[in-house]
């Protein structure tokens, strides 16, 4: 008999330690109770000292390793490539630098790509750099140099002196965009870093620096003004001190942009960057005011200089010396089209009069730049993606060209005559996800210029998410997509400037549903990214922003207006279409005063609020009748900043959150903000203190209230405690723009858009609602088990198409589908300080006034060692049915039960052996199972639903009926392994006899061994003939053996789910008449030849022989 008794110290709120102990009768009650009481006060006392009285929790990551978000894809859609460079002596090793997926590496030509930049703390690239002579020594700016509305930021310069596995952050911190990285091909350490510098605002880190001691410092070299950075930058083939820089002068608002300025200019050096000149109209270059200008020097005629200048009259000029002297040689209207976004030149290393320039389409001249013709096929069935920003030919061989797009990455080895895209790069650029209830079920989105898409978050079938498995529902920049509710075949999809249709995803017919003003003279003015919103209240029901927001209640079929103008309607802020500066580009991107955010509260019918991206929040609850601004009661942010997301409480009506992304004015500080009281005060959720980069997304989970999700700029952030303390997500996600999430409710996955890196999924969150309902403290226990989903015994296929993928096929990483996930947390110190109190407790004689330790109590702590594997246990109405080890690493830990009883052991050649697992058997029927698992003397439990496959209907009866043939089949299996046993029993007597005889030459010795060889030779004989002859050279089947009899029968028995049919039957006919008969001869065997031999050795008076038992079959006739 014991007693327990605990002992409860509760400090501040949620904070409490729990002493458990077990004082055993016969010890001195009174004496140890004293003793515990007086370690109790200490605990407690201490305890003042050290625990928070705050509900703060951090989660430590390296717990949490079992817990990777998936990453699924797609990478048929890629996103931008802003950078590429190969190794000219191996171009097999390709880099891939991309707009906000981080660098790649490819060292095999671009059949395979891994990232090698993930675990920096930025993910935009803007130029790459190899040191040829020593190809390991790579440099890389930050930060992309295209700065269209959807432009990223980086950090600076890195270097890596072992081919990208580790690197150097070397300053620069500030620059957000370095577009061109001049090496000095004689100098690892010497470089031309040009800065382009941040698109939203004026700063002094720009222009061109230079480092001669591999970027320990970088000094300023070329520098304008606060508003001009690096357009490009190009070395002398044939000279590295003569480097030309064309200086750009460009700012973005967020309604408006301006290419070009009186700080643009032609800059050339011809002392490595010490010195500069300024080339002018008097060189031939055009007068007044300039934009951007792309560079290119020939390789093979040096003297010949390309220049793509963007002016009051675009136009490409030539130089015949250097840049010295330029003359204009191509102004037609379409030869600069769009500067700002591309506005890139470069010259066949072997023919300085073939020049491409990359653009919306390629274009080559082979006429020096006089002419030029589309080069690369663009929305033709062959097509390459349109949209170019990077470009890399061989130096040895021009027919290997590289280049980049606003879909990724395009090879050709012919000079273009065909080309190979690079299906396997997931990069995507998602602005939004969505998910829907199928199964299994779907995420949805669109990306920046590739589409708006439908997916699987997991399939069941082998192989991997393919890209094939993603289905394009509309065209253009993707933005949201949502299913119709009450049926996911149908949907919502939008696209750039407020286009949005209903979609059928099985025909591929859209209706065009955008909503017009009844007044034809009222402009709407939507977004480039326009807001929409399903009612969670009404399928039909949705919402969409212009400057008004837009209701219909027949899914698009009509709408009507239900709001005056919710934003500032400020005129200044309404010149997109004149927007460009010396180049018009309206494009819609620039469209501003507009509604962009929409949040429909699941809570209560009516509650309507609305966020701008000229700062306004609007509320209403009354579904529309009137409004509220309640925006301007939040204190500090600036004025005007762009509401990115409004997320209304799952719990309460009052209550909401605010995404505020306000880098667009150059303020890169993350804003989320919340209230309580329908807006009437606002409380700040977040600041730069708390995450890294700009606020983009925000979700609460709608079970744990504590629990909620942040997306930044640069990564994913998960809080307990209602937001008090944030953790980054750092296990398996890397530093990606988290642009948008949404939580699956069935299934409790988070699916996770990134604007880079395509969409992943964080697998079953319940273990985080756990801890955020019950705290942390979780993960001190030494071992608890977590709810977990529901197993569905779902049938899988191969993939379609291709089985065997290879390398350069493209799979996003599945879901694991061997039956009911466990999932379970692990402290191996709680253990070890159990083992060390029991063994404490148990030595300890009597109460002392000294201090107590380890040694006095004779506990040597090195030596208690906490077990590596777990016991899970299935139990079904209290009957374990199914035993197996898991992992017991410190923190979550995760395992499957693969949904089947213990089966019997099957026949063997050898014995079982200890360490043996436990044999599969049938599979169990749909129910509710508890799960035990046990760690050292701990136990935790959980109960696991298990469901038929979803996706058609299972008959039960017929699934028993099979449970109960495969249950005769057991019988067979286990007659025939006794059978085995007593053979292999029989052949281990006779060689313990021989081994006894040794070397014994006597007339009794050698008539006993000659009896035992015939006899074993007999046992081998049974043997061959159940599994079959051993031996034999090459591919060798005897299907007459009783194994494989038995084994069809078992293959039948498992083939369908439906009710045994007569094959079926015939199949376990066949095995039991088989093993029935050779059961038979064993027996006889046994009874005779056995028998003979056994009477022999025993009759020799040295050896006793144990009764061999015949073999029945426990089956019914």
């Amino acid at each position: 008999m014991t007693i327990c008794v605990r002992i409860l110290v509760s400090v501040g709120t949620g904070s409490r330690v729990i002493l458990q102990n077990l004082l055993y009768v016969g010890v001195d009650f009174k004496q140890k109770l004293v003793l515990y009481m007086r370690r109790c006060l200490l605990v407690f006392l201490f305890s003042l000292l050290v625990v928070p009285f705050s509900m703060g929790q951090q989660l430590d990551m390296e717990l949490f390793e079992a817990m990777k978000p998936r990453n699924i894809g797609p990478a048929g859609m890629s996103g931008r490539v802003t950078a590429i460079s190969a190794v000219i002596e191996n171009p097999d090793v390709i880099y891939a630098g991309t707009a906000s997926g981080g660098l790649w590496k490819s060292t095999s030509g671009g059949i395979k790509w891994d990232p090698i930049f993930d675990d920096q703390p930025t993910h935009s690239i803007g130029s790459i750099g190899i040191f040829q002579d020593n190809p390991d020594v790579v440099w890389v700016g930050a930060g992309e140099g295209n700065p269209r509305n959807s432009q990223s930021a980086g950090n600076g310069l890195y270097r890596s002196l072992d081919g990208g596995e580790t690197w150097t952050h070397l300053g620069l911190e500030e620059s957000r965009n370095i577009h061109r990285i001049v090496l000095d091909p004689t100098d690892s350490n010497t470089a031309l870093i040009g800065v382009q510098g941040p698109a939203w605002g004026e700063t002094a880190q720009r222009g061109v620096f230079r480092t001669t001691d591999g970027g320990k410092t970088l000094d300023k070299v070329l520098f304008v003004d606060e508003k001009t950075g690096v357009g490009d930058m190009v070395m002398d083939p044939s000279n590295p001190n003569h480097v030309l820089v064309g200086m750009w002068e460009f700012r973005r608002w967020p309604w408006f942009f301006k290419s070009g300025g009186p700080g643009s200019g032609l800059y050339e050096t011809w002392d490595g960057g010490i010195t500069w000149n300024q080339l002018t109209d008097k060189d031939g270059l055009p007068k007044g005011e300039l934009g951007r200008i792309g560079l290119a020097f020939s390789t093979n005629e040096p003297e010949i200089v390309y220049a793509l200048v963007e002016a009051k009259k675009n136009a490409l000029y030539r130089s015949e010396n250097g840049g010295k002297k330029w003359t204009m040689v191509n102004d037609d209207s379409n030869v600069n089209g769009r500067p700002f976004y591309y506005g890139e030149i470069y010259v066949d290393p072997e023919n300085e009069n073939r020049v491409y320039k990359i653009e919306t389409a390629i274009h080559v001249s082979e006429d020096g730049g006089k002419s030029f013709s589309q080069w690369q096929p663009g929305y033709a069935s062959n097509g390459v993606h349109p949209d170019h920003h990077a470009f890399w030919v061989s130096a040895k061989d021009p027919s290997f060209i590289i280049e980049g797009n606003d879909g990724g990455i395009s090879i050709t080895r012919d000079k273009g005559k065909s080309w190979r895209f690079v299906e396997n790069l997931p990069v995507a650029q998602f602005y939004h996800i969505n998910v829907d209830n199928e199964f299994p079920y779907n995420v949805m989105g669109g990306m920046q210029d590739n589409g708006s898409w439908i997916g699987p978050a997991y399939v069941w079938k082998a192989g991997g998410i393919r890209n094939s498995y993603w289905q394009e529902v509309a065209f253009g920049d993707g933005f949201d997509v949502s299913p119709d509710p009450d049926d996911s075949r149908y949907g919502y999809a939008m696209s750039q400037g407020g286009s949005i249709g209903r979609y059928d995803k099985e025909t591929g017919e859209s209706d065009n549903i955008k909503p017009l003003h009844p007044d034809p003279d009222v402009f709407l003015r939507y977004n480039w990214d326009a807001a929409f919103a399903q009612s969670p209240h009404e399928s039909g029901t949705i919402y969409y922003g212009s400057q008004f927001l837009h209701k219909s209640l027949n899914r698009g079929q009509s709408w009507e207006v239900i709001s005056p103008d919710l934003t500032t309607n400020d005129p200044e802020k309404q010149k997109q279409m004149i927007s460009g500066g010396l180049t018009y580009d309206a494009t819609q991107a620039e469209n501003h005063t507009t509604i962009v955010s929409i949040g429909v509260s699941p809570v209560e019918k009516g509650v309507l609020w609305v966020g701008t991206d000229d700062g306004n929040i609007q509320l209403s609850r009354d579904e529309g009748a009137t409004w509220k601004e309640v925006g301007s009661k939040i204190k500090g942010v600036a004025e005007k900043s762009w509401v990115h997301q409004i997320k209304p409480s799952p719990h309460s009506a009052a209550e909401a959150v605010i995404v505020i992304d306000d880098h667009r004015q150059n303020n890169w500080e993350p804003y989320v903000y919340r209230t309580r009281d329908w807006g009437n005060t606002w409380e700040r959720m977040v600041d730069s203190n708390d995450v890294n980069g700009f606020a983009l997304s925000f979700v609460q989970d709608t079970v744990a209230l504590n629990l909620m999700f942040l997306g930044t700029e640069f990564g994913l952030y998960v809080s307990i405690d209602d937001g008090k303390e944030w953790t980054k997500w750092t296990q398996g996600y890397p530093t990606a723009s988290t642009m948008d999430m949404v939580i699956q409710e069935r299934e409790a996955d988070l699916a996770i858009a990134t604007f880079g890196r395509s969409a992943w999924i964080l697998d079953d969150i319940r273990p985080l609602r756990e801890l955020a309902m019950k705290g942390a403290s979780l993960l001190e226990e030494a071992v608890h088990v977590f709810p977990g989903p529901i197993a569905y015994q779902a049938s899988n296929i191969q993939a379609e198409g291709t089985r065997f993928r290879a390398d350069a096929i493209y799979a996003g990483e599945n879901r694991r589908s061997d039956g009911a996930q466990i999932t379970y947390s692990i402290d191996p110190d709680a253990f070890i300080e159990a083992e060390k109190t029991e063994t404490a407790e148990e030595a300890e004689p009597e109460v002392s006034d000294e201090a107590d330790t380890d040694d006095e109590k004779g506990v040597d702590s090195k030596k208690t060692k906490a077990p590596d594997k777990v016991k899970i246990e299935i139990l079904e109405d209290g009957e374990v049915i199914r035993t197996f080890d898991g992992p017991a690493k410190k923190g979550i830990n995760k395992t499957s039960w693969s949904l089947n009883r213990k089966g019997v052991r099957g026949p063997s050649r050898r014995a079982v052996r200890s360490t043996d697992s436990e044999p599969d058997g049938a599979s169990v029927l749909p129910g509710t199972y508890m799960v035990r698992v046990t760690y050292g003397a701990t136990v935790s439990e959980t109960s696991v639903k298990v469901e038929s496959d979803p996706r058609f209907e299972v008959d039960l009866n017929a699934a028993r009926a099979r449970l109960a043939l495969y249950a005769e089949f057991e019988k067979l299996n286990v007659a025939a392994a006794t059978m085995m046993d007593r053979i292999r029993e029989a052949k281990d007597v006779v060689s313990r006899v021989n081994t006894n005889l040794g070397d014994r030459e006597d007339d009794l010795a050698k008539e006993l061994k000659k009896h035992g060889k015939t006899i074993a030779d007999s046992l081998s004989s049974f043997e061959d003939g159940f599994f079959g002859e051993q031996g034999k050279q090459g591919i060798y089947r005897d299907p007459n053996t009783v194994s494989s009899t038995l084994g069809g029968a078992r293959q039948y028995i498992f083939s369908s789910q439906r009710a045994p049919n007569t094959p079926e039957e015939w199949a376990m006919s066949h095995g039991k008449k088989a093993l029935t008969e050779m059961i038979s001869d064993v027996n006889g065997f046994l009874a005779m030849q056995w028998a003979v031999y056994k009477e022999a050795v025993e009759a020799s008076d040295a050896f006793r022989i144990d009764d061999l038992n015949m073999i029945a079959i426990e089956i019914e006739d």
